[in-house]
C-alpha cells in the first residue's frame, strides 16, 4: 500500500464507503498510532473496519482471531473482492492449501490473516508469528472471554499470552454483546486494562422490535412473513431440534423455502443447508442457537422467535444478525405461557453451578420482563446494556401501536387465590376454567364448581386470564412445578401480591394489526417504490446471482443489497461515476463496473431514465489507479477474437447469443486497453464520429461527463453504446 495512503483513501477506494461511522476514525488512528483497544460496536456497527483498515495501512499483517470458521471465510472472501490480501487459516483447508497460507506470511505477503485462537495457542504457530512481521492483533468477539457470558470459550482467556509474547504489537478486542460485567472480564482477561474504549452504543436504528403474544406460531409466523418479508431471507430460532424439523416442514408446505439447522442434522448435510441459505435469495432457515454467530449474511431481512431466548444478551445477538446492511429489518417473537414454564425449567434442571444458575435466573427475568414492558422496547434494551436510551424510537411494537396498562391488583389476587383455593396442582388451562365458570367434566369431577374462585372472573374471558397468569409468571409472582405438569404454586411474592402489600400493573394483549393498518414508515421496505425501479432491482440481483455463482461465492460478496439500492435511485450512466456508489471501490469498479452499465444501459434502453432520478452524492471517493495494469477479461476477449473476424457487433453478439449492449461493453475495455479502435467499433461514418467527437469536447470543456446531455444533443440519433466507444477512443489517444 502507498505510503502517502490514509485511511480515508482506504475506506473510499478499496472499501466503497464515502464516511466514517461512529467512533471508526478515532479507534483507527489510535491503532495506526500503536495503541491498544476495546471496540463495543452493535452488529453492522462497522467494527471489522477498525482492525482491516489499520492492517492494510500498518507495515505487517494483521492476525485476526476470530471464533468461528464460517465466520472467518466469508470476511476472506469479502476481502479478497476488494483486493486486500486476506487469508484464513483453519481446518476446513487443505495441506496444499494452509502450506502457502504459512509460506507468505513471513514472507509479507498477506494484509491480514484470521486463525482460531486454538491454532493461535499452538506451539508451531507461535513459532510461525516470531519470524512474521505483525502490524496488530485483533480478537473478535471477545465476550467470548467472559465465562458469564453467553458464548464462554476458554481458549480466549488463554490469548493473554499475545501481550506477554508480542509486547510491542498493538491489540483490539471487539464485541457488539458486552453487558458491564462482560466488559470488565474482557479489560481483565486479555490484560487491557490500559487500553482505551471505543463504544459507541448498542443500538440498531434500523431493526423493528415487535413482540405479539403467542396463538398459533406457526400461523402467525406465516402471516409476519407473507405480509412483510416474502421472496427474503430469515431466520426463525426455535428453543429444540424437533420443533425446527416442523416449522421449517411446515413452511415448506405453505409455499415458503425453508431449510432446518441443528446438531442433530449430519454436518454435510448442516453444511449444505448453510451454503444455500448463504448463497441463494430468499431461503429461511430455522434453526437452534447452532446456528448464527458465524452468520455474516448482510441483507438478512428479519430474525424471528418463536420461543424466547434465554437472556437479554443471547436475544440482542441473535436478532443483531437482521439488517447488518443498515437496511430495515424486523426482529419478531412470540410467547406464551408454557415458553416461560419451559426456560425456568431449563435453568431449575441445568448441571451448572448455583452462582451460574442465579447469574442465568436474573438474565431470564430481565428478558422476560423486556417482553412484558409497555413503554419504548428500544429504550429498555439499550438500559439494559447501559446505554442511553434517548428518545422512544417510533420503531417498535409498542411505539408503533401504544398498549395499555390497567391496574391488575385484583385480577392478580383473583387470579393467585384460585390457584390456592384449588390446591396448586393445577395448570392455566384449568385455572381459566374456575375463574370463568367453565364447568367442564375436570371442574366437575374435582368440584371445583363449588370453591369459592367458581365463576368470579367473568369479566375477562379465558385468553384474558391466560395472559394475567403469563403476566404474572414472566414477573415471578408464580411458579411453575414442572413434575407435577406444569401445576402453577404460590411463593412469597404471590402473597404479598393477594395481601395487597404489592400493586400489580398489566398490560393489555394487543390485538393483531392487519397489515393495512400497520404504520410501516418508508424505512421499512428495501424494495424500490416503483414497479419501473423493482424491474431494475430484479436485474441488478440477476446479474449480482450469476457473477456470485460464476465465482463460487455468495452474492452479498459481490455487491450488497444497499448498493443495488443504491444503483437503482442515482443510475450512473458512465463506469467512472460508480465510485459514488456505496460499496463499490476502485477493484470492484474495475472488475464488476462493466457489468453494471450493461445492466443499467439495457434497461434504460427498454424503459427510458425516470425523472425522478436522484442526483450522485457530491462528494465522489477518490479512487487511485489500479497497481496492475488491467487485463481483458476471457469474455471481453472472446468477443474481441469475433469482432477482428466478423467486423459487426450485431453478428458477434448472434454468435454469441448476447445482446449487442453486451458486446459493445467488452468492446470498450478493448478500446481502453488499446486492442482495437474505438471508432471502428461503431460502425458509423466519419462525419458522424466528428460530430460525436465535437459533442463530447464541448462538454469535457464544460465538465460534464454524463452521457445523457451528450445523448440528448446529439437528437438520441446515436446509441449510449456508441457514445461510450468513442469517448474511450478519445481517452486512449489524449493519453
Amino acid at each position: 500500500m502507498s505510503e502517502t495512503s490514509s485511511p480515508l483513501s482506504i475506506l473510499n477506494s478499496v472499501f466503497g464507503f464515502r464516511e466514517f461511522r461512529g467512533l471508526q476514525r478515532e479507534a483507527i488512528d489510535h491503532v495506526l498510532a500503536g495503541g491498544d483497544g476495546l471496540v463495543l460496536m452493535p452488529t453492522g456497527g462497522g467494527k471489522s473496519l477498525c482492525y482491516q483498515i489499520p492492517s492494510i495501512l500498518r507495515p505487517g499483517t494483521g492476525i485476526i482471531v476470530s471464533p468461528l470458521i464460517a465466520l472467518m471465510q466469508d470476511q476472506v472472501q469479502g476481502l479478497r473482492q476488494m483486493g486486500v490480501r486476506a487469508a484464513c487459516l483453519n481446518s476446513s483447508l487443505s495441506w496444499e492449501e494452509a502450506r502457502h497460507i504459512e509460506e507468505a506470511l513471513p514472507q509479507g505477503g498477506l494484509d491480514i490473516l484470521y486463525v482460531a485462537p486454538e491454532r493461535l495457542l499452538q506451539s508451531r504457530f507461535q513459532d510461525l508469528l516470531s519470524r512474521t512481521r505483525i502490524g496488530l492483533f485483533a480478537i473478535d468477539e471477545a465476550h467470548c472471554v467472559s465465562q458469564w457470558g453467553h458464548d464462554f470459550r476458554p481458549e480466549y482467556t488463554q490469548l493473554t499470552v499475545l501481550k506477554e509474547q508480542f509486547p510491542g504489537v498493538p491489540r483490539l478486542a471487539l464485541t457488539a454483546t458486552a453487558d458491564t460485567p462482560t466488559r470488565a472480564d474482557i479489560i481483565r482477561n486479555l490484560n487491557l486494562e490500559s487500553a482505551r474504549t471505543f463504544a459507541t452504543g448498542f443500538d440498531r436504528p434500523n431493526i423493528r422490535y415487535t413482540v405479539v403474544p403467542k396463538q398459533n406460531a406457526h400461523s402467525q409466523l406465516q402471516r409476519f412473513i407473507r405480509d412483510n418479508h416474502l421472496g427474503e431471507s430469515g431466520i426463525v430460532y426455535r428453543l429444540s431440534r424437533k420443533k425446527v424439523e416442523q416449522t421449517a416442514q411446515w413452511l415448506q408446505d405453505q409455499g415458503i423455502p425453508a431449510l432446518p439447522y441443528h446438531a442433530g442434522i449430519p454436518s454435510h448435510l448442516r453444511a449444505a443447508n448453510q451454503d444455500r441459505f448463504m448463497n441463494e435469495e430468499g431461503i429461511v432457515m430455522v434453526a437452534t442457537i447452532a446456528f448464527g454467530m458465524g452468520v455474516d449474511k448482510p441483507n438478512i431481512r428479519f430474525v424471528a422467535h418463536l420461543e424466547p431466548p434465554k437472556s437479554m444478551e443471547a436475544y440482542y445477538q441473535e436478532t443483531g444478525r437482521a439488517g447488518r446492511d443498515g437496511l430495515p429489518a424486523d426482529a419478531w417473537l412470540t410467547y406464551g405461557f408454557g415458553d416461560v414454564t419451559l426456560l425456568r425449567t431449563m435453568i431449575k434442571n441445568s448441571e451448572a453451578e448455583e452462582r451460574q444458575k442465579r447469574v442465568e435466573w436474573m438474565k431470564l427475568d430481565a428478558l422476560l420482563g423486556f417482553l412484558e414492558i409497555s413503554t419504548c422496547r428500544r429504550q429498555a434494551l439499550l438500559r439494559y446494556f447501559g446505554d442511553d436510551p434517548g428518545p422512544e424510537c417510533n420503531n417498535c411494537d409498542t411505539c408503533l401501536h401504544p398498549v395499555q396498562t390497567w391496574d391488575g391488583t385484583i385480577a392478580a389476587q383473583k387470579a393467585l387465590s384460585n390457584i390456592f383455593r384449588t390446591g396448586a396442582r393445577f395448570g392455566v388451562g384449568h385455572l381459566t376454567d374456575v375463574l370463568t365458570g367453565s364447568e367442564t367434566p375436570t371442574v366437575l369431577r374435582w368440584h371445583h364448581n363449588h370453591v369459592s374462585t367458581f365463576g368470579i372472573g367473568t369479566e375477562l374471558n379465558k385468553k384474558g386470564w391466560t395472559s394475567v397468569y403469563r403476566q404474572l409468571s414472566a414477573m415471578g409472582a408464580l411458579n411453575v412445578d414442572v413434575d407435577s405438569y406444569g401445576a402453577l404454586k404460590l411463593n412469597h411474592k404471590s402473597w404479598a401480591i393477594m395481601k395487597g402489600q404489592e400493586k400489580c400493573m398489566l398490560r393489555h394483549d394487543p390485538a393483531p394489526i392487519s397489515r393495512s393498518k400497520t404504520k410501516r414508515s418508508s424505512r421499512s421496505s428495501t424494495m424500490p417504490a416503483t414497479e419501473e425501479g423493482r424491474t431494475l432491482w430484479e436485474a441488478l440481483r440477476s446479474a449480482r446471482l450469476k457473477t456470485a455463482e460464476a465465482q463460487g461465492v455468495p452474492p452479498y460478496a459481490i455487491f450488497s443489497d444497499r448498493t443495488l439500492l443504491e444503483l437503482v435511485e442515482f443510475r450512473p450512466e458512465t463506469l467512472e461515476q460508480l465510485p459514488a456508489i456505496h460499496g463499490i471501490g476502485a477493484r470492484k469498479q474495475e472488475q464488476y463496473g462493466p457489468m453494471i452499465m450493461t445492466v443499467l444501459q439495457s434497461h434504460t434502453e427498454n424503459y427510458g431514465r425516470p425523472d425522478t432520478i436522484q442526483e450522485l452524492p457530491d462528494s465522489l471517493p477518490a479512487t487511485p489507479p489500479p497497481s496492475e495494469p488491467k487485463e481483458l477479461s476471457d469474455t471481453a476477449a472472446l468477443s474481441l477474437g469475433l469482432f477482428r473476424k466478423k467486423g459487426s457487433v450485431a453478428l458477434v453478439a448472434e454468435a454469441r447469443g448476447l445482446k449487442e449492449s453486451t458486446i459493445y461493453t467488452h468492446l470498450e475495455q478493448a478500446v481502453e486497453l488499446g486492442l482495437v479502435d474505438g471508432f471502428e467499433v461503431t460502425g458509423l461514418p466519419m462525419e458522424d464520429l466528428k460530430k460525436i467527437e465535437t459533442v463530447l469536447a464541448d462538454f469535457e470543456a464544460k465538465a460534464i461527463f454524463a452521457l445523457k446531455p451528450i445523448f440528448e444533443a446529439l437528437q438520441e440519433k446515436y446509441s449510449y453504446a456508441a457514445l461510450r466507444c468513442v469517448r474511450a477512443e478519445r481517452k486512449k489517444r489524449n493519453r
